[in-house]
């Protein structure tokens, strides 16, 4: 063959080998931009509460330092009613691209035990990316009520059979749960007083005109320094540094007893890997930093970055765990 038909041949070869190396390059680039870019626009981080709720203060902290560490602004959009579903079915159908996220909580596991039918799968139709924060819950009394620790308070509800009351901010939520859960576990009987608004039901306990609550702890800080409500115990593992006096349900007998009202990020189903890991490393980044944890702190906030299979599994397990006490409970889903 003579040389200027092989230098022609070898061209046409090394033109072919270019092109689908280019093609490939240009095939992988996508993918790689897409994490390594983001966030190129700002982000909204839909909540399922009202503003000025302790959800929404801690997201509000979370999301200012996000917002710092990825350079674009991630926005608070809260989209409270039906216990979350709004905003949880606003991201379900959202593209999964990390710019439309929700605060997914302990009230969304709580959710499928209470209705019938979701408009979402809340296992399938979402990815877990990370935990971000958590709150224990606080059993308080009015000051009149004449007991001082968990032991009197059980045995003065006992003693009380159909007349000590408690109150709670609404059928399902956690306030409610946590009691319906604890009375099972030691053996009494309380009247619930179900409110519409949390503050409500806070602000009958002050007067005296029902006995007792279950809420999140940075709800009643406020009120327990100003004397107008008695706090009994925490339903943390540890004490908390706010309330260094108060002892936990654990070391007051009740071994195990643990509640906690978290806060964490989800996405999507099928949101970017790349995207994901972005947004892990980030709130990594946002939980370590000092500025963030005081903050956490003044507010009774405690910082919990669990992502990736242990979210997952914390998130499974809690949606088994909140469907028991439902059962329990009798209460029926709607």
């Amino acid at each position: 063959m003579p040389a200027t038909d092989l230098a022609a041949k070898h061209h046409r070869l090394t033109a072919a080998i270019a092109a689908i190396g280019g093609l490939m390059l240009l095939d992988t680039v996508p993918a790689i931009a897409a994490g390594a870019a983001y966030p190129q626009r700002p982000v909204r981080l839909i909540l399922g509460t009202g503003a000025g709720a302790a959800p929404d203060v801690t997201a509000r902290i979370y999301a200012a330092k996000m917002t710092e560490l990825l350079g674009q602004q991630f926005v608070v959009d809260n989209r409270p009613g039906a216990g979350g579903i709004i905003g949880m079915d606003v991201v379900s159908r959202a593209a999964p691209d990390g710019y439309t996220l929700v605060g997914c909580s302990l009230g969304q596991a709580i959710r499928p035990a209470l209705r019938k039918q979701l408009p979402f799968d809340p296992l399938k139709d979402f990815t877990r990316i990370s935990l971000y924060g958590a709150v224990p819950n606080i059993l308080v009394v009015n000051p009149s009520v004449p007991v001082r620790s968990l032991k009197e308070f059980v045995a003065h509800a006992k003693s009380n059979d159909g007349r000590f009351r408690y109150a709670s901010s609404g059928v399902g939520l956690s306030p409610h749960l946590t009691m319906e859960y604890f009375k099972t576990l030691a053996g009494f009987s309380i009247l619930h007083v179900p409110y519409k608004v949390g503050a409500q039901a806070t602000n009958d306990v002050i007067a005296g005109e029902v006995h007792t609550q279950f809420n999140n702890l940075p709800s009643q800080l406020t009120n327990i320094k100003a004397g107008k409500v008695r706090p009994i115990a925490v339903t943390a593992m540890k004490r908390q540094p706010q309330l260094p006096d108060v002892p936990t349900f654990d070391e007051s007998g009740y071994k195990g007893f643990e509640v906690t009202v978290w806060y964490g990020l989800c996405g999507p189903a099928k949101t970017q890997p790349a995207v994901v890991k972005r947004l892990v490393d980030a709130t990594n980044q946002a939980l370590a930093s000092n500025d963030l944890l005081s903050k956490y702190n003044e507010h009774g906030v405690e910082a919990r970055n669990w992502s990736g299979e242990k979210f997952d599994a914390f998130y499974k397990a809690e949606i088994g765990r909140w469907a028991k006490v439902v059962k329990t409970a009798g209460i029926e889903p709607e």
